[in-house]
C-alpha cells in the first residue's frame, strides 16, 4: 500500500529517507515528497514516465505556503510541468538570466545589433545582478517578479556622486525588456504559463509624458557652436535628421548613396529599415562624412575615429548645453524632439513624420498632435472667401 503524503499528519508520520514517497496523479504522472530528517520541511518533486525515460523535477520545499496547502501546490506545479512536457517543452532548467541571454540573441538575429545592445545593457544592469536571474523559469512566481519590480523602482541611479530617482518611463523600458524576454520563452515552449509576470510586469501608468523642452533653431545653432568639433558634427546631424541619437551613431558610410542622395537607416527601435531621400544641406553633410570611407566604417566618429555611443556623447553635450546657456535638462534626445516638433508645426503630415522618424503615427499623435491645432486653424482660415 502506497504511503500517503497528501496531508500534514500523514507526512509527519513517514519515515525519513533519501528515496521520495510518490503519489500517483494520473497514468505516468507522479508528485513526490522527500524527507531526509525528522525535523525537516521536506522537498517536493514531480516525475513523468515517457517510455523508458522517467524525467523528474524538484519543486522545492514550498515552505512559502502553509503546510496544509503544500500538497495541492505541489500537485498544481507538477501538472503544469507535465503539460509543458506534453506540449513539447524541454526538461532543461532554464533560469530567468538564461532566457534573457537567449532573447538578446533572438533580437540580434531578427532586428540587428542596435536594439540587441540596448536590451543586453538593460539586462546586465537590472537583471543579471539580482536574485531573479538565478530563478528557474518553471519556479518563477508572482512574488519573485513583484519583488524584482519593487527593487527596480526603489533603486536610485548615481549621477556624479549624487543619488537620483530613476525616471518612470526609463523603468518602463526595463520592465518591457524583461517582459519581452519572458514572453519569448513562453512562445518557445520553455514555460507553460505567463501567470507569474502577466500582471506584475505591466507598465507603470502615466509614466510616459509629452516632451516639453524645445530648442529653437537659434538655440540649436548655439549648442553646436559651443561644442568641440567632433561633438558639433554629431549635434549637426541630430539637428538635420529626426533620428534617434543611437540610430544616427549607428550609421555607416555605405548607408548614404551620394549619387541618389538617399540614406538607409537600418533597424533601430522601430524594428525595420527605412530609406530617406535628401537634398540641400543635409545631403551635403552626409556626403562630406561618407567621402573616402569604407562602406562599413562609421559615418560619424569621435576625434579618435571611434564610433559614438551614449556614454561618449553624454558629458560633452551636457558641457555644451551649459556653455551655450541652455536649459540644463537639454540632452541629445531634445534635438530629435525639437526637429520633429518643427516638422509637425510646419505642416508635414503625421504619417510622413512617423515614417522619417522611425516611429508610429500613434506615438507622433500622442506627443505632437497638439501642434496640429495651429496648422488646422490656418488651413480653416484659408477656406474663407
Amino acid at each position: 500500500m502506497a504511503t500517503k503524503i497528501d496531508s500534514v499528519s500523514a507526512r509527519e508520520r513517514i519515515k525519513p529517507r533519501r528515496a521520495p514517497y510518490w503519489h500517483k496523479i494520473s497514468t505516468g504522472c507522479y508528485v513526490g515528497f522527500r524527507k531526509m530528517t525528522a525535523d525537516s520541511a521536506g522537498t517536493w518533486l514531480a516525475r513523468y514516465r515517457d517510455g523508458d525515460k522517467q524525467p523528474s523535477k524538484s519543486l522545492g520545499s514550498l515552505d512559502e505556503y502553509p503546510a496544509y496547502e503544500r500538497f495541492d501546490r505541489a500537485t498544481e506545479q507538477a501538472r503544469a510541468w507535465f503539460s509543458h512536457l506534453n506540449k513539447g517543452g524541454s526538461t532543461g532548467r532554464a533560469t530567468v538570466g538564461k532566457i534573457c541571454q537567449d532573447y538578446v540573441g533572438h533580437v540580434r538575429r531578427e532586428k540587428g545589433d542596435t536594439p540587441a545592445n540596448d536590451i543586453e545593457g538593460r539586462f546586465k544592469r537590472w537583471v543579471d545582478p539580482t536574485p531573479l536571474a538565478k530563478v528557474e523559469l518553471e519556479k518563477l512566481t508572482r512574488d519573485h517578479v513583484r519583488g524584482y519590480r519593487t527593487r527596480l523602482m526603489d533603486t536610485p541611479v548615481v549621477v556624479k556622486g549624487e543619488q537620483r530617482k530613476r525616471a518612470l518611463d526609463t523603468i518602463n523600458r526595463d520592465l518591457t525588456a524583461l517582459r519581452a524576454a519572458l514572453n519569448h520563452a513562453f512562445a518557445e515552449g520553455k514555460v507553460t504559463t505567463d501567470f507569474a509576470w502577466r500582471e506584475a510586469l505591466k507598465p507603470i501608468r502615466g509614466a510616459t509624458r509629452r516632451r516639453e523642452l524645445y530648442l529653437d533653431r537659434d538655440q540649436r545653432r548655439a549648442l553646436i557652436e559651443n561644442a568641440p568639433p567632433d561633438v558639433a558634427e554629431l549635434l549637426r546631424g541630430m539637428a538635420l535628421l529626426p533620428l534617434r541619437p543611437g540610430a544616427l551613431a549607428g550609421l555607416n558610410a555605405g548607408d548614404y548613396n551620394p549619387r541618389l542622395k538617399t540614406l538607409r537607416v537600418g533597424v533601430d527601435k522601430a524594428g525595420k529599415d527605412r530609406k530617406l531621400i535628401l537634398q540641400g544641406a543635409t545631403a551635403e553633410f552626409l556626403a562630406k562624412h561618407a567621402a573616402g570611407k569604407a562602406p562599413d566604417a562609421p559615418l560619424l566618429t569621435r576625434a579618435d575615429g571611434v564610433r559614438w555611443n551614449k556614454d561618449a556623447w553624454k558629458d560633452p553635450i551636457k558641457a555644451a548645453v551649459l556653455a551655450a546657456g541652455l536649459p540644463a535638462e537639454a540632452t541629445a534626445y531634445t534635438l530629435r524632439h525639437s526637429v520633429i516638433t518643427d516638422l509637425v508645426a510646419d505642416g508635414l503630415d503625421l504619417l510622413t513624420v512617423a515614417q522619417v522618424s522611425g516611429t508610429s503615427v500613434a506615438m507622433i499623435e500622442k506627443h505632437y498632435g497638439h501642434l496640429r491645432q495651429t496648422v488646422a486653424a490656418t488651413a480653416l482660415e484659408r477656406l474663407a472667401f
